[in-house]
């Protein structure tokens, strides 16, 4: 399917390797120029070459802390009127509600709430007064069903979520789509660091911790960063001007909810 963004401009925070680098082959392979984030530079200068070397398109790697004002300040000059935007940053550690106090819960929020507001704040103006734009917000299935040793998560990507849900609506009729991807569990360094937390919790291996959590999943399986870029990419496409202020769960059927 052409997905009729052929010549756009996108910004993909934490795309050097995971879901954040999946969304951004997936918006390469549509012709899209991409501008790439993320703190480490090694790891997305290589991402940014093999991107220009396989897709033939535009891959400025820009290596700063996204959740900074110098580092956000930093990426925003670099990106410029871009079309598309998607945000994206790891999550807080596990723990339990005991472990955590303020400076905690501030971490979290400014990574995972405060830092995507802020880039929609800067970009969606310029997307706004041009009459066409895609955002697309990467959280967590635990939006739609929180997890209990992710306390950190859950509070700050469900409150990115309640200011999408009206945020989204706002600037619709100026040609701007907003929309959030939930991830289950994926075979990411995410998932590598959640498996490896049981392993040792419980003192199994690495690969029965990945088999047992594997087989909650209705689909058997963990997820791939290929095919969360592709949907990624169609919300992110001419094709997805109807789809306005959704959390989109990519789980496998793992959240057992009629809605």
């Amino acid at each position: 399917m052409d997905l009729g963004i052929k010549g756009k401009r996108a910004l993909v925070c934490a795309s050097s390797k995971g879901l954040g680098r999946g969304c951004a082959e997936a918006l390469a392979e549509a012709g899209v120029s991409l501008v790439l984030n993320a703190r480490g530079a090694e790891a997305l200068k290589a991402t940014a070459e093999a991107i220009r070397s396989r897709y033939g398109v535009e891959a400025t790697a820009v290596a700063a802390d996204i959740t900074s004002e110098s580092g956000r300040a930093e990426v925003l000059a670099a990106a410029g009127d871009v079309d598309i935007l998607v945000t994206n940053a790891g999550g807080p550690p596990p723990g339990l509600w005991s472990d955590w106090d303020r400076d905690d819960f501030i971490a979290a929020l400014d990574a995972n709430m405060l830092t995507p507001i802020a880039l929609m704040t800067a970009l969606m103006p310029g997307m706004a007064e041009r009459g066409w734009g895609r955002v697309v917000n990467i959280t967590s299935q635990s939006v739609k069903a929180p997890i209990a040793q992710l306390g950190l998560s859950n509070a700050a990507r469900t409150g990115l979520t309640g200011y999408v849900a009206g945020t989204a609506r706002q600037v619709a009729p100026m040609g701007v789509i907003v929309n959030n991807l939930l991830p289950g569990i994926h075979a990411t360094d995410r998932a590598d660091a959640l498996d490896g937390g049981v392993s040792k919790s419980e003192g199994i291996s690495l690969e029965e911790a990945r088999a047992r959590r594997a087989a909650t999943i209705p689909a058997r399986r963990y997820g791939t960063a290929e095919e969360f870029g592709a949907m990624c990419a169609y919300l992110c496409s001419q094709h997805a001007g109807f789809i306005v202020g959704q959390n989109i769960l990519l789980d496998g059927g793992g959240i057992n909810a009629t809605l």
